[in-house]
């Protein structure tokens, strides 16, 4: 697994982020070698919809339609029309519709897998990738503007490597780079549950003192939920027997959609906002998780990978127009001033957000319900958050 002449770019992580950059450059005519441990479990007719999901917005599906695999997931792919927020403990409700302002939808719920492996199936097909799999990365070495991959396959040289491999990325280990941040001390409880009423293609988010609860549609009819709780309440809440379960369930929703019934199993995931200190370094980037963690409170953090995905390829295609080669000091240092600046302001909004909704009563919780109703009578202000959030 070596080569004589490096690579344009070595993506190290082929999660949806990364196995998206890979086949992006390519399709723009770099040359690509993509490392990654494991390949994806195959996604079938037959599979089960994964619990794991995201909210895509559409700038997150225009570019998967570029890329020419979203007809590849759309039949699993679950559009929303509208979104409606409400607080336990005011009167305030929220709801944005993009009928409103002329809009198909405001964003789909896809299977995070499905994404892995439809992205995987089309890199397979691209004659500029160079896929190695199963491979682990082992040491990372720069110079002379070449950087060097050692592998326990082998050895990888490339002009740019970029660090796609998740929060537990061995390559910003391997650059000596923290992952700082904050640790709620909650997890994001998620399964499916079947309704009594339909979803009918809305995500509702109900905050509460606990964290936030939303039912999110799904194709084929039912909810995914995302309930954010107290660790201890978490493992309780896993614990409970499918009746009890429900009935906590649908108390928390304020029975929206009628009576929740549990349809697969639960799982809950430690939630955190991480960021390194840096997300370069010669000759190297981080994207995706790798770089930056949000509050999971808006759906997010997928759409936060794929914007870096975006600027990347527009700045190695504006290289490649002025004859430089990839990875280049000026490229990389606008890299991290755009993408450090969009990641750390989104970081600091849902957490704001996650500290204003936490207390259930006194003045905070009068004026949330008073700014909720403010914000729904004033239409240019919806729909400069339903277009931030879209897109």
């Amino acid at each position: 697994m070596s080569t004589r002449e490096p690579f344009d770019v070595a993506v190290v992580g082929a999660g949806p982020v990364g196995a998206a950059l890979a086949l992006a450059l390519a399709r723009d005519g770099w040359r690509i070698a993509l490392v990654e441990q494991r390949a994806p479990e195959p996604v079938l007719a037959e599979t089960p919809l994964d619990i794991r999901v995201s909210a895509l917005a559409p700038r997150s599906r225009r570019l998967l339609e570029e890329l020419g695999v979203w007809s590849a997931c759309a039949a699993r792919a679950q559009a929303y029309t509208a979104m409606e927020v409400c607080d336990a403990h005011s009167p305030g409700r929220l709801r944005f519709d993009a009928a409103e302002y002329g809009w198909a939808e405001l964003g789909h719920i896809v299977e995070n897998r499905l994404l892995s492996d439809r992205l995987w199936q089309a890199l397979a097909q691209e004659s500029r990738v160079r896929v190695h799999c199963p491979a682990q990365i082992e040491s990372l070495q720069h110079e002379a503007g070449i950087t060097q991959l050692g592998t326990n396959a082998g050895v990888l040289r490339a002009r740019l490597v970029v660090g796609a491999d998740g929060a537990a990325s061995r390559v910003r280990e391997l650059l000596g780079l923290g992952f700082a941040g904050r640790d709620y001390a909650e997890r994001g409880l998620v399964a499916h549950v079947l309704s009594e009423q339909p979803h009918g293609a809305v995500a509702r988010q109900r905050f509460l003192a606990s964290g936030p609860i939303a039912l999110l549609p799904l194709v084929d009819g039912r909810c995914s939920i995302v309930w954010t709780l107290p660790e201890a309440e978490a493992q309780r809440q896993l614990a409970l027997e499918p009746a009890q379960f429900e009935a906590a369930l649908t108390r928390a929703s304020d029975g929206q959609l009628g009576r929740l019934r549990l349809d697969s199993a639960r799982a809950a995931f430690a939630l955190q906002r991480r960021s390194a200190p840096r997300f370069i370094d010669a000759g190297v980037a981080l994207v995706g998780d790798a770089a930056h963690q949000v509050h999971p409170l808006a759906g997010q953090g997928m759409n936060l990978g794929f914007d870096d995905v975006l600027l990347l390829r527009q700045l190695l295609a504006a290289a490649r127009a002025a004859g430089r080669a990839a990875g280049s000091a000026s490229d990389l240092r606008r890299y991290e001033r755009e993408r450090r600046s969009e990641a750390a302001i989104a970081a600091q909004v849902f957490e704001a957000l996650h500290d204003i909704y936490r207390p259930h009563q006194g003045p905070l919780a009068v004026l949330r319900g008073i700014g909720m109703r403010a914000i729904d009578t004033q239409g240019w202000l919806k729909k400069l958050l339903a277009q931030q959030a879209a897109g």
